[in-house]
């Protein structure tokens, strides 16, 4: 029998949480302002219902967002087999920030720690910064063991 393959409800699957707890870095893609897709590597925190991304206020992406903000993001563990990923849709919305997103600050201390994290944030400490928030419209989970793309499912 094969698992769940996509829906919101899998926002509760182990695995998802797993992947959302983890210090595995965020796919973030896009569509450029002349359409073209784009996917960058960005540090994330789940805050129990959305996907938050804390990026400088000059970032490219932020024009491309505020033209179109529909995205994708995946989170995949993919050192070992079998592999785990989890691909998420969604719209993402934008806020501007006099300081350091708290979320931001969240991810810095589970992706460096505790200590390195703190000294982390504390240079960005007083520069604005863009919150980018993305609820999930569509979830879907692969973990090559009873829940595989698509294209070898039967």
């Amino acid at each position: 029998m094969t698992d769940q393959l996509e829906g919101l409800a899998l926002l509760e699957d182990p695995l998802v949480k797993e992947l959302l707890a983890s210090r595995e870095m965020a796919q973030l893609a896009y569509s450029w302002t002349d359409g073209t897709p784009r996917v960058v590597p960005i540090w994330f925190h789940w805050n129990g219902h959305a996907i938050v991304l804390g990026t400088p206020v000059r970032a490219p992406k932020l024009k491309a967002l505020a033209r179109d903000p529909h995205v994708a993001v995946t989170i995949e563990n993919s050192d070992s087999w079998p592999y785990k990923a989890m691909l998420v849709r969604g719209k993402a919305t934008v806020e501007m920030l006099d300081d350091v997103a708290p979320e931001y600050e969240s991810a810095a201390h589970r992706y460096f720690g505790d200590e390195q994290g703190e000294e982390w944030v504390k240079s960005l400490r007083g520069q604005p910064m863009a919150r980018i928030t993305i609820e999930p419209t569509w979830v879907s989970v692969l973990d090559f063991v009873t829940r595989f793309p698509s294209a070898l499912s039967m």
